[in-house]
């Protein structure tokens, strides 16, 4: 056996332990990294060799390093995300930037995240699933928050709870804001 097949087997072989070990689906990998689930499935049979920016969004979701993932090192007392190396959804909103906090065994029940909003940035959404709800601090600025029909204008250090499982969306007003959002349930 060659040393790129052995790789590419130690890598499929990780990446599938390391998912299993928290309890992560598929889907829910290919959601925090933003790689297709097809290909997760792919690499994790060994029949596709990630690149460097795939499996950097590989190691990220599933909070691992390089090493980590070829060599199953134990995850540290202390996991540290560094601000830079946190991941960004692209594509959910407009003048929007969603870094995701909430560590990657929390997918689909107690989800965290940085909202930074241009000026006049949105982020609208369609319903969650049944019973989700979503508690937005803001850090900056002024958003306007919907659910259903019901609109709140929130403020610095104010607190909107509200029901998901409807279409819902947060705006800023007043030029830019950011925020913290908790999604419980997906």
């Amino acid at each position: 056996m060659d040393q790129r097949t052995d790789i590419t087997e130690r890598l499929a072989l990780s990446l599938r332990e390391t998912r299993r070990a928290r309890g992560l689906s598929l889907d829910a990998v290919a959601k925090l990294s933003g790689v297709s689930r097809s290909m997760v499935s792919q690499i994790e049979r060994g029949e596709s060799s990630p690149t460097v920016a795939t499996l950097w969004n590989l190691t990220q979701a599933l909070q691992v390093d390089f090493a980590g993932l070829l060599g199953g090192e134990a995850a540290p007392a202390i996991a540290v995300t560094r601000a830079a190396a946190a991941p960004v959804i692209a594509g959910r909103g407009e003048g929007v930037t969603i870094r995701i906090l909430s560590p990657a065994e929390a997918v689909g029940e107690h989800e965290v995240y940085d909202l930074s909003f241009s000026a006049g940035g949105a982020l609208v959404s369609k319903p969650h699933s049944a019973g989700c709800r979503e508690h937005l601090t803001v850090l900056e600025g002024v958003l306007a928050v919907r659910s259903g029909e019901a609109e709140e204008r929130v403020g610095v250090g104010d607190v909107a709870r509200y029901a998901a499982d409807r279409a819902h969306e947060i705006r800023a007003l007043d030029g830019a804001a950011r925020a913290i959002l908790i999604v419980q349930g997906s």
